[in-house]
């Protein structure tokens, strides 16, 4: 997709991260919001569809509680994200009732998203949401979220609502104007990269951490957020918000910030899903023989090809299967506990009634269940 292609861009998701909202942890930016939900109500007026994940509840809560120090514990963070929603999700309201619109607050934990029937029930919602020409103002739901169940980020969040509702494009607007060669901090010739493909190694050795220390994320949450996003076929900008008309600029095909192409074909809904999972229960290492059926004959992963396994999970756990260097090359959904698997790993399917005096299924992991890289 070249830019120009972005005009015919249908279903939008746009990420707003902490430090634009709140204006660098002052509170929520007013002027800046209006403007964006000024954008958005153009752009619903010529049939777009768009969905905002939104940031700042924290720095929110932080300012209207005077914390000046980001909380590090997770109840004081639960806490302060509690607060600082309630401001959040007035401001848009308010500022798309003034356009005739209406927002809805979604809040979503991985949970949420790493059970099958939950996360069919919020891609309806969802859709359901666009249908009803609302715009659905996504955040992680910090109050209940545990350090098991969180996404990390909401770049991550942003990636996996753009495979949830399949959109056409991210956009992830931030403090910087994009993605650089070298931290511009440090060198002052630093060049700002205006495209690059989503699998291009040199992205990783240019994305930084997070500089503000309102967010959790960085540049390189960023790029692995829009690697995520590709896995449904959404192209990615990173762009600084600050820019006049920012949204409908990008959608016109303007040469702004980083432009991160995706070059995979979109994967099947329930491969989406399998692909989108972060929460991973255990790890299969395989043999070469394993790895070429999985990667050039599509076949499912009989034990026989497994050397060793990691981790304790029961049947329909999300494992990652490892080639002989360590490189995750698939993840599915394994037919044995992990008690089950370590007696039939490099055994034959034909052999498992013996060792385990039954058969449930004779793949570990059958074809349709698995997502491969």
């Amino acid at each position: 997709m070249s830019r120009k292609a972005f005009i015919n861009a249908q279903r939008i998701v746009v990420k707003i991260g902490s430090a634009l909202l709140t204006a660098g942890g002052k509170g929520l930016n007013k002027s800046a919001i209006g403007a964006w939900v000024e954008q958005i109500t153009a752009l619903k007026q010529q049939g777009k569809e768009i969905i905002l994940v939104s940031s700042g509840s924290v720095a929110e809560g932080m300012a209207r509680l005077s914390i000046k120090k980001r909380p590090k514990t997770l109840h004081e963070l639960q806490a302060v994200a509690a607060v600082g929603q309630m401001g959040l999700i007035k401001m848009f309201e308010n500022k798309f009732q003034k356009h005739g619109l209406h927002a809805a607050q979604v809040l979503l934990t991985h949970d949420d998203l790493s059970d099958r029937k939950r996360y069919l029930n919020a891609k309806n919602t969802l859709l359901t949401l666009l249908d009803f020409n609302v715009i659905p103002v996504v955040n992680e739901n910090d109050t209940v979220a545990t350090d098991e169940i969180r996404f990390g980020d909401n770049d991550t969040l942003a990636a996996l609502v753009a495979n949830l509702v399949e959109a056409d494009l991210l956009i992830i607007l931030t403090d910087q104007q994009g993605l650089f060669d070298a931290d511009p901090s440090i060198k002052a010739n630093a060049q700002l990269i205006k495209h690059a493909e989503i699998d291009d190694p040199l992205l990783d050795e240019v994305a930084g951490d997070s500089q503000s220390g309102l967010g959790r994320g960085g540049m390189i949450t960023k790029v692995n957020a829009a690697r995520l996003a590709s896995r449904s076929g959404a192209s990615t900008v990173i762009v600084s918000g600050a820019i006049h008309n920012i949204i409908k600029n990008v959608l016109m095909g303007k040469n702004l910030g980083t432009y991160l192409i995706s070059t995979l074909a979109p994967l099947a809904a329930r491969k989406q899903w399998l692909a989108a999972q972060l929460q991973l229960k255990g790890t299969l290492s395989l043999d070469a023989g394993a790895v070429d059926v999985l990667k050039k004959k599509g076949k499912s992963l009989l034990a026989i090809g497994v050397k060793s396994i990691f981790g304790e999970f029961h049947r329909g756990d999300l494992v990652t299967c490892l080639d002989p260097n360590g490189k995750e090359i698939a993840r599915g959904l394994i037919n044995y506990d992990a008690k089950e698997t370590r007696k039939i790993i490099g055994k034959s399917s034909q052999s498992f009634e013996k060792i385990l005096g039954y058969v449930d299924d004779d793949e570990l992991i059958h074809r349709n269940n698995m997502w491969v890289i």
